[in-house]
């Protein structure tokens, strides 16, 4: 099916509310997401469901059809392997990939994604720990938790992250903190339960609540 990169852009963004926990999208939900007004996404909502591509229920919202899915997955996929590639092979920081793969996501050809996902050694995730889907358009999810749910002394290993908007990516590279980054915590304070992190160079940083909740690691050796 042919399709436009709006078009594509409005399936991945129903594909991103949707399994974010809402059994389906609001218009309000999908302009928020895509900065857009009500009445433009009420058009393009009726023009996807017309193509069988988004079903559309009054009151409660629309979701993707089965068809649907499968492309936003398929959107998904590329934009993390183009992510993978642009930091693996041409050395972008983890903080400057999202918009060039917005671009190269919409490229149409299967073999080169095929051919891409082979290059890059078939990647499970992408280098913000998000997993990528296979070609068949499975997705294997890591059982990953947020590092404010790990108590004093416990090693951890970076994994991914809740937040990958730039200014946190820029933040956590000024930290030292990316993925692969084994810490061991330190001192939690009550204050403001900001959390001490001990790094394998013997670094200390003291991270906010916040940050705490957007890492998401796993225990070392597990």
């Amino acid at each position: 099916m042919n399709l436009s990169e709006t078009e594509e852009n409005y399936l991945k963004a129903l594909y991103y509310i949707c399994t974010d926990g809402d059994a389906a999208a609001s218009t309000n939900a999908i302009s928020a997401r895509l900065e857009t007004s009500a009445a433009s996404v009420s058009d393009m909502i009726k023009r996807l469901a017309d193509k069988d591509l988004v079903i559309y229920e009054k009151y409660k919202g629309a979701f993707l059809s089965k068809k649907g899915k499968t492309i936003a997955v398929g959107l998904v996929r590329k934009h993390r392997l183009w992510e993978f590639f642009l930091v693996d092979k041409l050395g972008f920081r983890w903080d400057q990939v999202h918009e060039v793969a917005e671009q190269l996501e919409h490229v149409k050809s299967p073999e080169l994604i095929l051919k891409l996902d082979q290059f890059l050694g078939f990647p499970k995730s992408d280098p913000h720990g998000d997993p990528i889907p296979d070609a068949a358009g499975n997705i294997q999810r890591l059982a990953l938790r947020k590092l404010s749910s790990f108590s004093e002394n416990d090693e951890l290993i970076l994994m991914g992250v809740s937040d990958s908007s730039v200014e946190f990516l820029q933040y956590l590279n000024q930290q030292g903190l990316n993925l692969g980054a084994k810490v061991k915590l330190g001192s939690k304070f009550p204050f403001d339960q900001s959390q001490e992190l001990h790094l394998e160079n013997k670094l200390k940083v003291v991270i906010s609540l916040h940050v705490a909740n957007s890492l998401l690691v796993k225990k070392v050796n597990s």
